[in-house]
């Protein structure tokens, strides 16, 4: 697990997928913490997700964090996790926790699960 440089008092977590090979296909599991409900969290997600071409889904948890998941090309899906360390304008994040799990291919597009 490498942990990453805080940021003010922001305590950032990633673990890096063991496998590296040019164009790999990973899944990232993402716990974002902070100010990031009633910010437009997830339609910032989805529209970032959208345009760098990954898939899955986002949702808001009734503890008031936003969980995701994040699949695609690698590249692609470390983007979507450092745009989850920002958020969008408005959104005060203090923790991102990223498990790495089992490419599936399951998604066809990138939803905002209600």
């Amino acid at each position: 697990m490498k942990t990453l440089k805080p940021i003010g008092n922001k305590n950032l977590t990633r673990r890096k997928p063991t496998a590296r090979v040019r164009g790999m296909k990973v899944r990232a599991h993402v716990f974002v913490n902070g100010r990031v409900q009633g910010v437009f969290f997830r339609s910032q997600t989805q529209r970032r997700a959208e345009s760098v071409d990954v898939k899955g889904w986002v949702s808001n948890l009734p503890d008031g964090r936003v969980e995701a998941v994040f699949e695609g090309e690698e590249e692609a899906v470390n983007a979507m996790i450092k745009f989850c360390e920002q958020g969008p304008r408005g959104a005060y994040v203090t923790n991102v926790d990223v498990k790495w799990e089992e490419f599936t291919g399951e998604f066809r597009d990138f939803k905002i699960k209600f």
